[in-house]
Parts: structure tokens; C-alpha cells; sequence
């Protein structure tokens, strides 16, 4: 079954990311957002019978999916909590889409939250898979940074990959971040210099290469195409959806270079009926700067091995011939959870409704958007497009 054009994003609301909680919880920012999208997508509330949600680090808790629901005061026909980490989001587009397509709901609301640690609830979050602590953790490999590290010290040494030109892609991104008035980091543009010589946090990565926590929250609605058409926003149509996944520690990797991102980009390419050059912008996964450098490489932007050269050859702003994360990425908006992920989803919608204020993208009609969850395991690739 394919649901190309079958459905539509009709709105969306983000709250500007920040440091510390400032005494807000994640059902309280849930409910900030859902109020804001309801509206910017013109319906009630009554109107919303779907809702997909992610957990939330800062109020972790069981049945999640049914205590926003009943927070909210929602009782919908269709809900699940999606578990892709960074690739959540994307993950909800698709399920909603075909929700809506198999007549299980009308309006999906898909909606995340969260804040800086667990102070909410003193819960802990989930616990690392039993391989990952016992195998992985003694040699360092319990977080992402050391798996990361080795993704972006294998890529140097098997294809010459410099530092300064993954550093570029910290540089084009704050640039794109100083024209989004709610990006964390978005008041002053840095260069390549800056970012080498910035604090090594795991070599060959610096501290401005590295996303950093924060508190946020966001959200979007999902209904049919036919019902899109009466929307108050220009409709953004899903026009091709992949996923792969196989691994969670990264020692199980099949690769430390080529990605899973590959056969979902190819099955969301091929669903859609485009190829990467029909592109006006991408919006990649980047909580490092080799995550948006692989994934160029395997969503078929440029051939494996050739990233580097790539970036350094291409304007990734958001005037340029590329136009990459023009919000700023998480590397510079910031990383709010689940919400970091969901920004990339946004930013998206936000282009192709020519919502994008000072940097928005001339002309752009079809988009290309990843969400990557865990090191570079689960991944979940979106075209986005409108008619």
C-alpha cells in the first residue's frame, strides 16, 4: 500500500527550546503545544481522534499514550507511543498517514514534550539494552558520544574525510540558526576555526560539533488529503516514507560508514516517485556533524565516501545550493527531547508553507527530511511535497 499524497500535515507549533526547565513539566509543555497546533490548524479539539506521542525523559511513566490522552481530556479512536528515538517523528508522519488512510481516525495529533532530566517525577529513565551494559559499557560504548566518535574517526580513515569540512556543516548551520528567532544558539555566527577549536569532547568531536539538552516541546496535525484542502495553512502533503532498522549498539553495526539510512531514503525516494536531485532543501538528522555528512552520503546526495567533499564544495544555508537544517539543526536550535527531532519534521512544513520567515527557501515545493534514532540504527526518511 503506498499513501502518497493520501494525507497532510495542516499545522504545526513549537515552543522555543531553553535551558533548564524553568519549572515547566512535559505534560504541561504537551499541553502548550496541542493547544497552539489545534488552533493553527483551524480545528477543535473535539475534531482530534488520533494522537501519537514519544516518551518523555523528564516524566517517564507506563500507558504514556494514554496518560497525555487523558491529560489533554482526548479520547481517541487511534493512539500508540512511537519508540524511534530521533526518528519518532518521522516515524508518526508515516503511522498517522496510514492511520488516517485505513479509516481508523480523521486528525492525527502527534505531539511530544520534554525537559532537562528527570526532576519532574525523580523516575529514571529506561535502562540500556542487557548486551549494551554488559558488553559495551566496560570499553565506553554506554552513550552516544564514543559511538559517534568511532563513526566520525572511521569515516576520516577510510575516506580522508578532513575535520574542517565537518565543521562546515557546524558553520552553514548557525548561520541558517541566526536568522531563527527561537533557535537556543542562534545570536552569533561561528567558523570553522571556532569550532576546531573548541573543547574536544571525544576525539576527533568538538563541544560545537555535539547537540546540546534542552527543554521543549512540539507538535503537528496529520487528517486526509481531501480534508486538507479546506485547511487555513497550504496543506504539506507525505509523498514517500521509509524506515530500516536491524542494531542498537553500535558494535552490532553491520558498518560504521554506511548507514540505514540508505534503504529508507531509497524506499521514501522510491514512493514518491523522485530522486535527491529534485530536492529544494534538506532537513537531516544532526545531533553530530557526521550524522548530516552520512546521511547525505546514503540518502544519495552525493556518492559513499564523497561527503566531506561535498559539504565543503556546497552553501548548506539556507540561500544556498543546498539548503540544509535551515532552522539551524539541533547542533544549533537545540535538542528538547524527542521535540529535536520532531524540529527537523517542522522546519519541513514550516519551508513548504512559506512560513519561513527570513530564511525561508525560494520556491520550494518538495523537501527531503530524516529523523536517526539511537548510533545510526533506527532511521526513518520523509519527502515531503506540495501541489
Amino acid at each position: 500500500m503506498s499513501i502518497k499524497g493520501k494525507a497532510a500535515i495542516i499545522g504545526f507549533a513549537e515552543m522555543a527550546p531553553q535551558k533548564g526547565d524553568g519549572a515547566k513539566t512535559p505534560l504541561g509543555i504537551i499541553s502548550e503545544v496541542t493547544r497552539e497546533v489545534i488552533s493553527d490548524a483551524g480545528l477543535a479539539k473535539n475534531d482530534i481522534d488520533g494522537l501519537l506521542t514519544g516518551w518523555a525523559l523528564g516524566e517517564y511513566s507506563v500507558l504514556w499514550p494514554s496518560v497525555v490522552a487523558e491529560y489533554l481530556q482526548l479520547q481517541p479512536r487511534y493512539f500508540s507511543q512511537i519508540e524511534l528515538g530521533g526518528a519518532s517523528a518521522a516515524g508518526m508522519a508515516w503511522r498517522a498517514a496510514a492511520a488516517i488512510e485505513a479509516g481508523m481516525c480523521n486528525n492525527v495529533l502527534c505531539v511530544v514534550g520534554d525537559t532537562r532530566g528527570t526532576k519532574a517525577t525523580g523516575m529514571k529513565p529506561p535502562a540500556f539494552p542487557r548486551l549494551d551494559s554488559e558488553f559495551d559499557a566496560p570499553y565506553g560504548l554506554i552513550a552516544a558520544n564514543p559511538g559517534y566518535a568511532l563513526i566520525a574517526r572511521r569515516h576520516m580513515a577510510e575516506f580522508g574525510t578532513k575535520p574542517e569540512q565537518m565543521a562546515k556543516i557546524a558553520v552553514d548551520q548557525r548561520k541558517n540558526a541566526c536568522k531563527n528567532p527561537t533557535a537556543l544558539f542562534g545570536s552569533k555566527e561561528i567558523t570553522i576555526d571556532d569550532v576546531l577549536n573548541s573543547r574536544m569532547i571525544v576525539d576527533p568531536l568538538h563541544l560545537l560539533e555535539i547537540v546540546s539538552p534542552c527543554t521543549g516541546g512540539a507538535a503537528f496535525i496529520v487528517t486526509s488529503a481531501e480534508r486538507a484542502k479546506s485547511a487555513p495553512n497550504r496543506p504539506v502533503y507525505l509523498l514517500g516514507a521509509g524506515e530500516a532498522g536491524g542494531h542498537c549498539g553500535i558494535t552490532r553495526a553491520r558498518s560504521l560508514t554506511t548507514s540505514l539510512v540508505k534503504p529508507a531514503a531509497e524506499s521514501a525516494f522510491k514512493m514518491a516517485g523522485v530522486s535527491p536531485k529534485d530536492m529544494h532543501f534538506v532537513q537531516p538528522y544532526d545531533c553530530y556533524t557526521i550524522t548530516v555528512l552520512v546521511t547525505l552520503e546514503d540518502a544519495g546526495f552525493c556518492k559513499k565516501g564523497e561527503g566531506g567533499r561535498f559539504v565543503e564544495e556546497h552553501d548548506l544555508t539556507y540561500k544556498g545550493d543546498l539548503p540544509c537544517n535551515t532552522h539551524g539543526g539541533q547542533l544549533s536550535f537545540g535538542q528538547p527531547g524527542l521535540a529535536g527531532g520532531m524540529s527537523h519534521v517542522i522546519e519541513g512544513v514550516r519551508q513548504l508553507m512559506g512560513r519561513g520567515g527570513e530564511r525561508q527557501v525560494k520556491d520550494a515545493t518538495i523537501g527531503y527530511v530524516n529523523g536517526n534514532g539511537g548510533i545510526m540504527s533506527e532511521q526513518c526518511s520523509l519527502v515531503l511535497g506540495v501541489q
